[in-house]
């Protein structure tokens, strides 16, 4: 392990999550993570620049990881992992590969599964394009899986630090003070009380959209002033950003064993929580700092 670079919250090393679990710093980190947050190479039946294993090669590795990041989180601590679709080589059916790999990483790590979220991605291209775009038989593939995983059924988890603005009904439902309370044909009895509470915004559901779209980032500009090609597969900030305010505290860990362009740690470090992210590839850690200003 090298170490890439630091911030006045977090750490980037320039390693792969195995030498990672080989090295003194696992060990010392044992017992102490409070959200693991990444999103791994996704077991495609494709390689891709960023590198993926394929097939029950990629399952057997993915598994095999579990156990170790079970050691890594504290009492309380989580674990989000984004995992995408994968399709069968050639043709137009999905593969299973990416959910019988979630789940024997489940058992494997003997996880609690605390819930299931979905990233869509209203801007995401038409895809697989053979069969969206040419042959015209499927839709496009907009979506990603999010799993929620904690060593205990009651992780630390707070969803008021995730609140999302009243829409205008519900604003001008708080004002005038009236709602059609009673019984509803699904047999729920809804009363005055629970609707006509001002809670400082409604409590999110498990749908997280959000399209990766911006242009002109700091990152973006920085890799193309210093000739740095960008990483492929970067996440949206929203993302990070609505995990980490809603499984972690200021003054909490975060680690991302799959940094990428590290949009993990530049989001931890905003919202003021010490991060450690790892990430093999040199050209992706030097686009990276861009995230920080160096």
């Amino acid at each position: 392990m090298k170490l890439a670079y630091k911030t006045n919250f977090g750490k980037l090393y320039q390693s792969t999550v195995e030498s990672f679990f080989n090295d003194s710093l696992y060990n010392k980190l044992r017992g102490k993570i409070n959200l693991i947050f990444t999103s791994p190479p996704f077991p495609l039946n494709r390689k891709k620049k960023y590198g993926n294993l394929q097939g029950e090669e990629y399952l057997n590795w993915f598994k095999s990881l579990a156990p170790k990041f079970k050691e890594l989180l504290a009492p309380d601590g989580s674990i989000i992992i984004e995992l995408g679709n994968s399709w069968e080589k050639n043709k137009p059916t999905m593969s299973i590969l990416s959910t019988k790999s979630f789940i024997s990483f489940l058992e494997n790590g003997g996880f609690i599964l605390c819930q299931q979220f979905i990233w869509y991605n209203p801007a995401k291209l038409p895809g697989p394009a053979q069969w969206v775009t040419v042959e015209r038989i499927r839709v496009k593939d907009s979506f990603t899986n999010l799993w929620w995983m904690s060593n205990t059924e009651k992780p630390k988890a707070n969803n008021k630090n995730v609140l999302e603005e009243y829409s205008e009904s519900m604003k001008k439902l708080l004002k005038n003070g009236k709602y059609n309370s009673g019984k509803r044909p699904s047999e729920h009895n809804i009363g005055d009380i629970t609707f006509l509470k001002n809670h400082n915004g409604s409590i999110p559901s498990n749908v997280i959209i959000a399209a990766n779209t911006h242009s002109q980032t700091n990152y973006q500009k920085y890799c193309k002033e210093n000739d740095i090609i960008p990483h492929p597969a970067r996440m949206p900030y929203d993302l990070p950003k609505f995990f980490i305010n809603f499984l972690t505290e200021p003054g909490d860990i975060v680690f991302d064993p799959f940094a990428g362009s590290n949009t993990t740690g530049s989001v931890a470090e905003e919202l003021k929580r010490n991060w450690i992210s790892l990430e093999p590839e040199e050209n992706y850690i030097n686009g990276s700092k861009g995230r920080f200003g160096f």
